[in-house]
């Protein structure tokens, strides 16, 4: 088996060489093909007659303007309606442990609140957005038996 295996290398890299020399040979062939014309195109004239007649008739269509390829939508909005403001308020609270966080989130789960932590240099911060007051305030005093100091406000965006 190694014998074969010594061999083969050598038979195979000698079979790739004269593949390369015979092919080079074909490629490089001195035949000679008679004589030849260079090849022109002959309806370049048609073209640019074409083109004349496209760009005449474009331009004296009796269309003006543009019209663009989309889709018009009209939306009507009744203005006269009043609208009425919510208030929206936001917890804020400081972590500064991860046990503080596993109770936090836990508490979070049985009140079912959507939240948002915020980790920086300084540690973790939660932020919770919600409309409901009492619900906030009643996790506030949850959160004070596991001195989590938190604070509910109400909350105006920043543009």
């Amino acid at each position: 088996m190694q014998k074969i295996i010594k061999w083969f290398t050598p038979v195979v890299a000698l079979g790739v060489a004269i593949f390369i020399v015979f092919f080079l040979i074909s490629i490089n062939s001195k035949v000679e093909l008679g004589e030849t014309q260079a090849l022109t195109l002959e309806s370049e004239n048609n073209t640019t007659q074409s083109e004349k007649i496209w760009i005449d008739h474009f331009s004296q269509t009796q269309r003006k303007g543009y019209s663009y390829p989309v889709n018009e939508v009209y939306i009507k909005v009744d203005l006269d309606e009043q609208i009425t403001k919510t208030i929206t308020y936001k917890l804020k609270a400081s972590l500064l442990d991860p046990y503080q966080t596993f109770c936090l989130k836990e508490e979070l789960k049985q009140h079912k609140l959507k939240y948002f932590l915020k980790q920086d240099k300084k540690g973790m911060e939660l932020l919770i957005y919600s409309q409901n007051v009492d619900k906030l305030n009643s996790l506030v005093k949850v959160l004070k038996n596991y001195k989590i100091s938190a604070s509910v406000k109400p909350y105006k965006e920043e543009y």
